[in-house]
């Protein structure tokens, strides 16, 4: 299997908020899929985390996402993340549905927390609009149906 970038990460976000300024981030998720030089599988790493936001989650995203703020009680904060993070995404193309609001976030708690932070991200949601100029929808729920994914939990 031949992937068009050596290394790539899917990244999801869950957070506070909409707003990447104000609103701080609850859970990352990372899937690394890394070519095989030898043209053979691909290796793919799951990641994920808790974040203590810090600040209390809203009562419409605890019911939302599903993530209280008992649960990030215990969970490390970002900046104790970062340094995850970075070795997670190194080098890979940063692929996110709807990537402006996740690398937004990211951009953020990474300036927050004192540290730079750069990524070429590709956005599904503008990809589909590009290879389905015709399709009536290019959302998350439109794209589970339309290529027959099975996304039991979509906010988790």
């Amino acid at each position: 299997m031949h992937l068009f970038a050596p290394s790539l990460a899917f990244v999801d976000l869950e957070t506070t908020g909409t707003r990447a300024g104000d609103d701080r981030i609850t859970e990352v998720g990372i899937v690394r899929v890394d070519a095989d030089a030898a043209g053979g599988a691909p290796r793919v790493q799951e990641w994920s985390t808790l974040v203590d936001p810090e600040v209390p989650i809203p009562p419409a995203i605890q019911a939302l996402t599903g993530i209280t703020d008992a649960m990030v009680a215990a969970a490390p904060t970002f900046a104790a993340i970062a340094a995850d993070i970075d070795e997670r995404i190194a080098d890979c193309v940063f692929i996110a549905h709807n990537a402006r609001f996740d690398h937004g976030f990211l951009k953020h708690a990474y300036a927050r927390a004192g540290r730079p932070f750069s990524a070429r991200p590709l956005c599904t949601v503008r990809l589909s609009r590009r290879l389905f100029p015709e399709a009536q929808g290019h959302g998350l729920d439109a794209l589970v149906v339309r290529h027959g994914l099975a996304a039991p939990d979509r906010h988790r």
